[in-house]
């Protein structure tokens, strides 16, 4: 099957759960940026495991080959910044926003439009942003290279810890009620 369908199938999955989730609610995002609302860490906790093992099952089974990226700090935390400062200013992130304008929402399209602006500055900078890349990076590295563990431990470690955030965010939410 053609990448760009397998791609467009996915992504349309993706963005339905996430309207089903309510996770595309300008008060969920607020809410979570307060940690007030817990649900969209909820959602991402439950994407991030599954696509965890997935991820590694496919590989395993050799229908895909996972190749990590470099891991690059100062790239990591400018862009995580951008990001955030973004999603503060919108109450959107990049995928939520999309979801907006397919709802019809016209807030979202301020969004689409920082993106498109974003993709702008940041092409004409590339080579500013390269050099960026280049400051602190500890190349092809996973966490089982980091920690000699097999992936498969490594998963159970984080699906056990999130879901103990799960819980302790159920916890905090029932408080409030």
């Amino acid at each position: 099957m053609n990448l760009l369908v397998v791609g467009f199938i996915t992504g349309f999955i993706f963005g339905f759960l996430l309207h089903k989730a309510q996770v595309v609610r300008y008060d969920k995002q607020v809410g979570a940026l307060l940690f007030e609302d817990f649900t969209i860490f909820k959602f991402m906790f439950s994407a991030i495991v599954t696509a965890m093992v997935l991820l590694w099952l496919f590989n395993d089974l050799g229908w895909i080959s996972v190749h990590p990226k470099p891991l690059r700090v100062w790239a990591n935390l400018l862009g995580g910044t951008i990001f955030g400062i973004g999603w503060g200013l919108l109450g959107y992130c990049p995928g939520t926003t999309v979801c907006a304008v397919a709802e019809g929402r016209l807030d979202g399209l301020f969004g689409m439009l920082g993106m498109v602006v974003g993709a702008v500055i940041y092409a004409d900078y590339y080579p500013f942003f390269r050099s960026i890349r280049k400051i602190k990076s500890f190349g092809r590295t996973s966490l089982e290279d980091l920690t000699g563990v097999n992936h498969w431990i490594l998963i159970i470690v984080v699906a056990a810890c999130m879901i103990g955030m799960l819980y302790l965010f159920e916890k905090m939410e029932s408080k409030k009620q």
